[in-house]
């Protein structure tokens, strides 16, 4: 005959016990069926969790790349009231090497007063330049960018339109 403890510690009394209770709680422990279950329901668990984490992510580097372009924007719209022109490159505002959330720098080009060829403006859907001034863009997750905004390569650019009036996707605009 065996004995379980009631409870541990000073004057503790210990319940009698059957042998055949030692075996089935020596036996206890989880089936196969119940491992396989739980394995399913952390499995769907994380197949739903993980786009939307994913999405969060992106979402969250679509916002730093806006915070970004309005922060030069605002430099460059200091630079212009210090010198009474818009710079030629981001170099001369000492950031021509600022990198977007995806690892790319942003693209700066100059078009009041600058001698940037004409193709190279951003277009709108009606492939009319959408400012009059500069454009400021961060090509986007894929690197990759083209001049009007109806080509697939540009719809997940971060753009300045309307002379800083949107700052956003291209697709949101």
């Amino acid at each position: 005959m065996c004995y379980y403890p009631l409870y541990y510690g000073h004057g503790s009394r210990n319940l009698p016990c059957s042998d055949n209770l030692v075996q089935k709680v020596s036996r206890r422990g989880f089936t196969l069926i119940e491992i396989i279950i739980v394995m399913a329901i952390i499995g769907t668990l994380s197949a739903m969790a993980v786009p939307n984490y994913l999405k969060y992510r992106e979402k969250g580097k679509v916002t730093v790349a806006i915070t970004d372009v309005r922060i030069i924007e605002k430099q460059i719209a200091i630079y212009a009231i210090d010198t009474g022109e818009l710079p030629d490159s981001l170099n001369v505002l000492s950031i021509s090497n600022a990198i977007d959330p995806w690892g790319n720098t942003y693209q700066y080009l100059r078009i009041d007063g600058g001698n940037a060829p004409k193709g190279h403006f951003r277009k709108d859907h009606f492939m009319v330049p959408v400012n009059t001034d500069y454009d400021l863009y961060s090509m986007g997750k894929d690197g990759k960018s083209t001049s009007p905004f109806t080509a697939k390569a540009s719809q997940d650019d971060i753009v300045r339109v309307n002379n800083g009036g949107f700052v956003g996707l291209v697709s949101d605009y």
